[in-house]
C-alpha cells in the first residue's frame, strides 16, 4: 500500500503498554493528530484488538504483565504480518536497543519521551513502511532483484546466495539493501543511511549504521568476494560495489 493510501481512511494505531498513564497520555495526544487509537495493557488485550480492529501501527512497550517480553511479540508480530513497530521502552542500552531492532522494529523510544518526538517518529515510520510494495513496482516482474549472483526476493525480504542458500533480512537490513542497490558505486554519507534506513528525525546514529552494515556484510560473505560488495569510502561512508544489478529498488 502506497503511503498516500493510508490518509483516505483514519490511521489506526494500537499502543501495548501495562501503564495506564502513558496509554491515556498517547491516546490523547495521538488522537489530537487525528490518529485512531486503540490501548492494550498485555498481550491478550494485544491479539484482541488486533482481532477487532484494522491497525496500521504498534507502539510496544518490552516489559508487560505476565512475564510477557515485548521482543517475543515484535518478534511473533513480524513473522505474522506487515504492521509497522515502534518500541517504546525504559530499556536504553545499546544493546537493547539492536535485539529491539532486529526483532522486528521499524523505530526503538527510550522512556521518557517527548510526545511530539512520538509522532514526528511515526511518520516517518509510515513513510518507509510503503517502500515495499514501491520496491516491487520498480523491479523485475516477479519481485526479484538480481546481483552477481545473488537474487533479494522482495516479497519475503530474503537473500540467495549464488549457491541458492536462504538468508533472512530484518526490517533494517532490507531497506540498507534497497538503498546500495537503487545506486550502486555510489558513495553514501551515514547521514544518508540513517535517513533511509531508519528514521529522519535524527533518532539513529552513526554507530548503529555502522552495525547494520556489519551485519549486512557478514551475511554476504557467505559467498566467495561478496563480503567485499560493501566498501568503507574513508571520511564518507559506504559504497555498494556490485558489478550488474538487474532492477532497482
Amino acid at each position: 500500500m502506497k503511503l498516500a493510501k493510508y490518509w483516505l481512511y483514519m490511521l489506526q494505531i494500537l499502543i501495548v503498554d501495562d501503564d495506564e498513564e502513558i496509554r491515556q497520555l498517547l491516546s490523547d495526544y495521538l488522537t489530537r493528530y487525528g490518529y485512531g487509537v486503540h490501548c492494550a495493557k498485555d498481550d491478550t488485550e494485544m491479539y484482541r484488538q488486533l482481532a477487532r480492529n484494522t491497525i496500521h501501527l504498534v507502539v510496544l512497550d518490552l516489559t508487560l504483565p505476565n512475564g510477557v517480553d515485548g521482543l517475543f511479540l515484535a518478534r511473533e508480530l513480524y513473522r505474522q504480518s506487515n504492521l509497522a513497530i515502534i518500541m517504546l521502552t525504559a530499556r536504553s542500552s545499546p544493546y537493547d536497543r539492536i535485539v529491539g531492532l532486529e526483532s522486528g522494529a521499524d523505530d526503538y523510544m527510550i522512556k521518557p519521551f517527548e510526545p511530539r518526538e512520538l509522532v514526528s517518529r511515526i511518520k516517518s515510520v509510515m513513510r518507509r513502511h510503503a517502500m515495499p510494495e514501491e520496491l516491487h513496482a520498480s523491479t523485475t516482474s516477479d519481485g526479484v532483484v538480481c546481483f552477481d549472483g545473488w537474487e533479494l526476493h522482495c516479497s519475503n525480504r530474503c537473500l540467495y546466495t549464488p549457491e541458492g542458500m536462504v538468508l533472512a533480512l530484518s526490517k533494517a537490513e532490507f531497506r540498507l539493501m534497497c538503498t546500495f542497490l537503487h545506486a550502486p558505486h555510489k558513495a553514501f554519507h551515514r547521514e544518508q543511511l540513517i535517513r533511509c534506513v531508519r528514521n529522519d528525525d535524527g533518532g539513529a546514529d552513526e554507530r548503529n549504521i555502522d552495525l547494520l552494515v556489519s551485519r549486512l556484510r557478514q551475511k554476504l560473505a557467505c559467498a566467495p568476494e561478496s563480503g567485499k560488495l560493501i566498501k568503507t569510502i574513508r571520511g564518507v561512508g559506504y559504497m555498494f560495489d556490485a558489478k550488474s544489478v538487474y532492477g532497482q529498488c
